[in-house]
């Protein structure tokens, strides 16, 4: 078997809400799905979802290759992105390549990746995360609702801006999950994207336990700042977690050096085998890992072969716009189907007749860092997304101050039904799609 081309589409993942962090929102709740589709001459394809960032570069790496020699093709990409780097983008691009080799391989197998991977159980436990920092009390509690009527008693909330306004937001649903649990104790986390220095941390979070138990707190300071960590870590009872934003086992290196983490994440975007290598080098400090993303069914996959896998971010119950994957959201737990490869499968019509286009574009959002992040003094009021834009001008304020209680907004949507499917028809309004010119 024999790698021929790949082409580059995009899609659209629809949540019917704003979503965003303490750096920003996407207020019309759409965001782009770039997919990667890989071919071969035996007629299998694989699909990897990444940015679309110097892909025929990339791709010159795995021409002509059998794609089942997965990860010395992964070495070959980063080899080849060598002397521009292959971190930020690049490397989310490597990872949709790696992606879509692990699922041509599995599907030659004719097994569903997890299996290939030596995975024992198709059940992969699950955190809800909501991405909800904009989101008003009623919209909240809606939302968490459909997460705890799947079983999920779990929860990581968006913040970091507020300590007052976070404190009601995770009492909130602290006592949601706690009914829907029949009144045992749920888990709460709360990620700050980056948003504190190390004493604005430390503060934050030691006037968020004296009511609350956070499992962790994810992204307290600088992704990089491997001391900052360490020193957070040592000022708060919640454990440390971040890694996300990191590429490469170089950029964890100093951080597990330090002591500086708890919790051992990676992104969905960076691929696979990106993926294994981190847990690998996680478990010989005996930390646990912990999967994020949108859509994070390669990671997922991989997952179940892992012995320090501890949860798994559960964003979406439904895939982007065209998609279909199998697996659906069971009793608190991915459930992984038994579709050989990763168990994607593409309706390209749906696709390429939709338009649908985010509003907010690659350089505003929750992808650009404040002004003041890190410098602010006094809370920023209401956490919303007008405020948070104000607070990329000088003289706004953040962290840590005290306001009253965030005031309930509209009537709640409807929660789902406990089984969800993860599938997608033809969509009744559809999105812009690209279509790149296909290689080969």
């Amino acid at each position: 078997m024999r790698i021929t081309g790949y082409r580059a589409l995009n899609t659209v993942q629809e949540w019917g809400r704003a979503i965003g962090d303490a750096n920003g929102v996407y207020a019309d709740g759409l965001t782009d799905v770039p997919i990667v589709v890989v071919s071969t001459d035996e007629g299998i394809t694989g699909v990897g979802m990444g940015p679309h960032v110097e892909l025929d570069a990339i791709f010159a790496a795995i021409d002509g290759e059998d794609p089942r020699a997965v990860t010395a093709l992964y070495d070959r990409m980063l080899r080849q992105t060598f002397k521009a780097g292959h971190a930020g983008a690049v490397f989310g691009a490597i990872g949709a390549f790696d992606t879509a080799l692990w699922d041509i391989k599995a599907k030659a197998a004719g097994q569903p990746l997890w299996r290939l991977l030596g995975g024992r159980d198709r059940l992969v436990p699950a955190y809800a995360s909501a991405l909800d920092i904009e989101l008003d009390d009623d919209d909240l509690v809606a939302t968490y609702k459909t997460y705890a009527d799947h079983g999920i008693r779990a929860a990581k909330l968006k913040g970091g801006l507020d300590v007052d306004r976070d404190r009601h937001r995770l009492t909130l649903v602290q006592d949601l999950l706690a009914e829907a649990g029949g009144g045992s104790r749920p888990g709460l986390m709360l990620d700050a994207n980056e948003c504190w220095s190390r004493k604005q941390a430390v503060r934050y979070v030691a006037e968020l336990e004296r009511t609350l138990d956070l499992i962790w707190v994810e992204e307290p300071v600088r992704r990089w700042d491997a001391e900052g960590h360490a020193a957070v870590g040592r000022g708060m009872r919640a454990s440390v977690a971040s890694g996300e934003n990191l590429s490469g086992l170089e950029q964890f290196r100093p951080l597990l050096a330090a002591g500086a983490l708890d919790i051992v994440q990676t992104a969905s975007v960076w691929g696979v085998t990106h993926f294994l290598r981190v847990a690998a080098l996680a478990h010989a400090y005996d930390l646990p890992v912990s999967p994020i993303g949108t859509n994070p069914v390669g990671l997922l996959h991989a997952a179940t072969s892992l012995p320090n896998h501890l949860v798994s971010e559960l964003q979406v119950l439904h895939p982007p716009v065209g998609i279909d994957i199998d697996l659906r959201i069971e009793d608190g737990s991915f459930v992984l189907g038994d579709t050989p490869g990763l168990g994607i499968s593409m309706d390209e019509a749906a696709i390429a007749v939709c338009a649908l286009q985010p509003a907010t574009v690659s350089f505003d959002g929750p992808g650009v860092r404040p002004e003041r992040a890190g410098r602010r003094l006094l809370a920023v009021a209401g956490g919303t997304g007008a405020a948070r834009a104000q607070g990329r001008g000088p003289g706004q304020g953040g962290c840590g101050g005290v306001r009253a209680p965030h005031p309930p907004g509209p009537t709640a949507v409807p929660a789902r039904r406990r089984r969800a499917r993860w599938h997608c028809g033809l969509p009744s309004r559809s999105h812009h799609a690209t279509v790149p010119g296909a290689r080969r």
